[in-house]
Parts: structure tokens; sequence; C-alpha cells
């Protein structure tokens, strides 16, 4: 069969024949139709997520969209290696499939699945979003944090804040659903900078902010944290990290952040929450991307291009490969 290959760590795949699977008992086996590019699938096939296998050679993707053997229609997630989604055919555990909604195309699908996955984590299975509580999205100019917005507003968050590095992008953001955006201050790497921005969130978070769903990680978590401790008081905030787009691996937190205000640090991602746990995430998302309005760009491209793409950019629209 036809697949994209990763040959050793940190190898960008290439197209190529790989063994056809043979699904073992438990197993559905799916024949793949479209599967997306995201930084979840870039890290696992590297081999520098925590939960890859470590496994070479072995097909890239993470998750895809396709039709079992008996005529259903979908989504799955998660195949053990050395088999992936990006191949004509995938094995996968039941468990970790979710037959997809009539109305929901291949493409969309395979799209909204990863990042709606990780935004109706954060929202409901980690924070316990209540209706009517304030969210903030640091980092909401990426796909994740679009899909986390609109999620919230949808849930019924009384206010939704919005964080990012472009302006423009968060007024599209702001059509979208968020209510307030606050954009990173230029020099906020700087200590003046950091103490400018952070007079900034200040101001907007003395209304009280209840769940921070954080895409970023690094100096601006840090600064978002330092910043929320001196405006929550003893009204408890539950901060969820997902992503650490900014590549800021590690955050100096001083510890009296955290003593001297409610803020509840909590993680969210493969292994913070079960992988039935992902997959009921992402069969919610599905059934309401036609109620919320869910909105996400994609591009669709051959998967005899994943050479050629891989390395570009996996956010905004979203790459989705066509296959089969």
């Amino acid at each position: 069969m036809k697949a994209a290959i990763v040959t050793a760590a940190g190898r960008t795949p290439v197209y190529g024949d790989f063994e056809v699977p043979i699904a073992k008992e438990g197993e559905e086996l799916i024949s793949v139709r479209a599967a997306a590019l995201s930084n979840f699938t870039r890290s696992r096939a590297s081999g520098a997520h925590y939960s890859a296998a470590g496994v070479f050679p072995a097909v890239a993707g993470a998750d895809g969209v396709g039709m079992a053997q008996d005529g259903r229609r979908l989504y799955f997630v998660m195949p053990e290696a050395p088999f992936g989604a990006l191949a004509e055919f995938c094995p996968v555990h039941a468990r970790r499939c979710v037959e997809l909604p009539d109305g929901l195309d291949d493409i969309t699908a395979a799209a909204i699945a990863n990042p709606g996955m990780s935004a109706w984590a954060a929202l409901v299975e980690r924070a316990r979003l209540v209706a009517g509580e304030t969210v903030l999205v640091n980092g909401a100019t990426g796909t994740a944090g679009r899909i986390a917005v609109q999620l919230a507003k949808y849930l019924g968050a009384r206010k939704v804040i919005a964080t990012g590095r472009n302006v423009g992008e968060l007024d599209e953001v702001k059509q979208l659903g968020a209510d307030v955006v606050i954009p990173f201050r230029l020099g906020m790497l700087h200590p003046k900078g950091a103490e400018e921005y952070e007079e900034a969130l200040k101001e907007v978070f003395t209304a009280g902010v209840d769940v921070v769903i954080d895409y970023l990680w690094g100096e601006s978590a840090k600064t978002l944290m330092t910043a929320l401790a001196k405006t929550i008081g003893d009204a408890p905030l539950r901060f969820v990290h997902v992503g650490g787009a900014s590549g800021e691996a590690n955050v100096e937190l001083s510890g009296a952040v955290l003593r001297s205000s409610g803020i509840m640090l909590m993680g969210s991602g493969v292994g913070s929450v079960s992988r039935e746990g992902l997959v009921k995430a992402i069969r919610s998302v599905f059934a309401v991307v036609g109620p919320a309005g869910l909105k996400i760009a994609t591009r669709v491209v051959p998967l005899s291009e994943v050479g050629e793409v891989w390395d570009g950019a996996a956010g905004k629209p979203r790459l989705v490969f066509s296959i089969g």
C-alpha cells in the first residue's frame, strides 16, 4: 500500500510502499480517505512527543477518517506503530474509533478532530466549564485556539477573552465570538514590555476570569499567571495548559504566584485525559459542528505530496491529505 513512511527520528516522511496491515482481534481495518497534518502528528512522527513509540520505519499520522470494512464511515485516532493514518489502510482498536455524523464531510472531520478534541477536553474534561463563566484563551489565533473560542461561547461562557500576537488575526477571532482581544506587546520579552503587558492584563482581569486555556506556555503563560494572581483574590481559577506553541518548554514561576492566589494549574492531553476520554471529546465535537457553527479553514493536498508540504506551516489553513 502507499503510505507516508518515516525512516528515522526527525526525518521527513517519504511517499512509498509499506506492508498492508492485517487487523488483529478488536481492531478495525480502515480504508483511509483523509488525514490532517497537525503539530501533534509531526511531533509523534519525529519521536519527540511523549506519546511516540519510537519505532522506525513507521507510517506517519496520528488520526484520520475512512471506511471500515463493513462500510461505516469512521474517524480513528492513535493507531499502534508501525502503522499510521497517512496510508491507504490503517488498523486501529475499535475503542479509538468514532462514527461520523451524516452531515459531516470527511475533510472537515479530519481537520477539526484534533484541535476540537484538545479544546473540548480542556474546557469540559479538565476545566469543567460552567455556563456563565469567563474564559481566556491564550494563543487564540492558532487553529485550536480559534476552535476553543467558538466552543467556549457555544458551551455558555459569559465572556471570552482572546490573546495573540497578530492584531489582524485577533480581529478574525473576534468575528468567531471573542468578546475581548488582547494583543501581545511587541516588547513583551523585554522586562519593561512584560510589565506593560501585565498591567494591561490586570485591567481586564479585574472583572474576573474563571478558566484559562493555554496553547502557548513560556513567558506568556508566566505573565498571565502573575497578572491573574494579583487580581483574582480568593476566587478559584482553573489554568489549563494544552500546548507549547511558543516553543518555550519551561516556565520560571515564583511559588508565591500559586500560594497567594486561587490558581489551580493543570495540563490537558494524552495522559492527563484518558484515551477513552479523548475519543469522547472528539465524538462531542463532531456532534456540535453543525449546531455550534464551528468554522475551520482547510487546504487539501494528495498524500503523494507529503514530502513537499511536511515542513510547512501546520496551522492555518489546516492541511488535509486526500488518500485513496
